[in-house]
């Protein structure tokens, strides 16, 4: 006999059944949970009338949701900048800067993705322009295999927290509450950070690799620096101007309030088709111009189809999973962890990094983060209330960002490990044969060990994400008694006095009660705690 408490528990396995057999994963969700909804109606536990819901919720919160527009203009942004080799002239460039110094082309890499991550947001456009620019460069030059396809594969995965990064924008979709929800402009002012911080990391491990291993990652002959002096900031700065011009455009509108984040996107697609013309004699003519944009269309309606998809299927194996009383499940199974929020974040970031070797991280953010935000918000709102002055509904939200950002530094590992790391597949499909699969395998290792201490530090440094957040403001004390005095000719005591008093609930003592006065205007409110 079925109860009403196995039905979590079961719907989980029956999605982890269905995905060790290779069904696609959005159908999964929508079979896993149609089958679980008709068993709980035959077992009463809801009626028919209840999978109403589905219907409603896609239509009202997914089909309607304005803010998964800028999905398709971020992917189609990334697409069109993909192909307009505006990262081959950054990379050469920041080349020639960086060259003489060892591991000169690590540290060009590096902070290349960190620009190209800004205006792109998207993991394969980055790992395959990098690859296919770099790894020719860094073989002819002699640098170690494994770090150069493990850099190179990490610093694409970049692009999942640097903003406008699209795992920022579904998390803020999805990170939601009754009480308190996730914008994508406070996702983020809390990524900024953190970013910055795993560039540094990943260029600290170069330079420590240069101290050790100075043979693997060899200067530049200064015989082969062909650009010196004028000529090559000159270079540099034509790569650079129209990426910061893009990037204001993208995210400086966000920050400044001048736009949403799919009107900033829409800009940011017109900007990278305008500046794909600018370059279009470089991209072979206006014929080769044209071919970029359908192809870019092409590859935005691709991924834009599927991300709906899982989305849609998420919210019926959602709905259903609500229906018999799932959320509560999840809540008891997380609430009671000896350890407190350490535990719970411990847990769920270790849960999620075993996850990533099966699922994508679009499955991972649609499938768990509805259910885990209500217990994040519960949990962690405690931990920064004093950083938030006390006003708990500023703390509320800067727990459910706080989450987020660890979960989406945490999600980068997906692409960075077997089965299904996906930047590790982008880079073999780019790749020479005279790299080895297992140079790729084991050259992502110690990239990933990076992301897991990087995810530590987030997780145990929340100060790192909300410093830039809006911390609101404190409540009113209580217990304290504000007295207003209207200024009037007449004195205070007399017929027609306007003074007006306030007493706030509290520890403050008691006054005793005064005579009441003939015809007089005072006004008393007592606000109870």
């Amino acid at each position: 006999m079925i109860t009403l408490e196995m039905m979590p528990l079961l719907m989980f396995a029956g999605l982890v059944l269905f995905m060790l057999v290779g069904f696609p994963v959005a159908f999964s969700l929508m079979a896993v949970g149609l089958f679980f909804g008709f068993i709980s109606i035959e077992m009463g536990f809801f009626t028919l009338s209840f999978l109403q819901a589905i219907p409603q919720r896609i239509f009202g919160s997914v089909i309607a949701n304005e803010l998964l527009l800028a999905i398709p203009f971020f992917t189609f942004m990334g697409a069109v900048l993909e192909r307009s080799r505006l990262a081959e002239d950054m990379l050469d460039s920041m080349g020639q800067l960086f060259g003489r110094v060892r591991g000169g082309l690590g540290y060009s890499v590096i902070l290349v993705s960190f620009v190209l991550g800004a205006i792109t947001g998207t993991v394969a456009a980055q790992v395959i322009a990098m690859a296919m620019i770099s790894l020719p460069v860094m073989m002819r030059y002699g640098y170690n295999m494994r770090y150069t396809t493990g850099v190179l594969a990490a610093s694409g995965t970049i692009a999942q927290i640097v903003p406008p990064s699209l795992v920022l924008i579904i998390l803020a979709d999805q990170l939601k509450t009754p009480t308190a929800s996730a914008d994508v402009g406070s996702m983020y002012l809390g990524a900024w950070i953190p970013a910055a911080m795993q560039i540094g990391l990943f260029m600290l491990y170069t330079f420590f690799l240069t101290r050790i291993k100075p043979e693997w990652l060899p200067g530049i002959p200064e015989n082969e620096i062909t650009l010196k002096g004028s000529a090559l900031w000159k270079k540099a700065l034509r790569g650079i101007i129209p990426t910061a011009v893009l990037i204001f455009l993208v995210l400086g509108t966000i920050m400044l309030g001048i736009a949403t984040p799919t009107e900033s996107g829409a800009m940011g697609a017109m900007g990278a088709v305008f500046l794909a013309y600018l370059r279009r004699k470089q991209l072979g003519g206006t014929a080769e111009w044209w071919s970029l944009i359908k192809q870019a269309y092409k590859n935005t309606a691709r991924i834009t189809s599927m991300v709906i998809f899982i989305l849609i299927g998420a919210t019926t194996f959602s709905v259903v999973f609500q229906g018999v009383d799932g959320g509560h499940w999840v809540e008891s199974l997380f609430s009671d962890l000896p350890g407190g929020w350490i535990s719970f974040m411990l847990i769920v970031n270790l849960f999620i990094f075993f996850l990533a070797f099966f699922l994508d991280f679009f499955e991972i953010v649609f499938i768990l983060v509805p259910l885990l935000a209500p217990v994040a918000q519960k949990i962690l709102t405690p931990v920064l209330l004093a950083s938030f002055g006390g006003n708990e509904q500023a703390a509320a939200t800067g727990a459910l960002i706080w989450f987020g950002i660890t979960l989406s530094v945490n999600i980068q590992t997906s692409f960075m490990h077997p089965p299904f790391g996906f930047a590790l597949f982008y880079l073999r499909g780019v790749a020479p044969k005279a790299v080895k699969s297992s140079d790729i395998y084991w050259g992502a290792l110690p990239w990933v060990g990076l992301q897991m201490i990087m995810t530590l530090i987030v997780m145990f440094s929340p100060g790192l994400v909300t410093t830039l957040l809006d911390k609101g403001h404190a409540p009113a004390p209580q217990g304290q008694e504000i007295n207003f005095q209207m200024e009037s000719n007449k004195p205070a005591a007399s017929p027609g006095s306007n003074e007006i008093q306030f007493n706030l609930d509290g520890q403050a003592p008691a006054k005793p009660p005064e005579p009441a006065k003939k015809d007089s205007n005072e006004l008393n409110f007592q606000l109870d705690k």
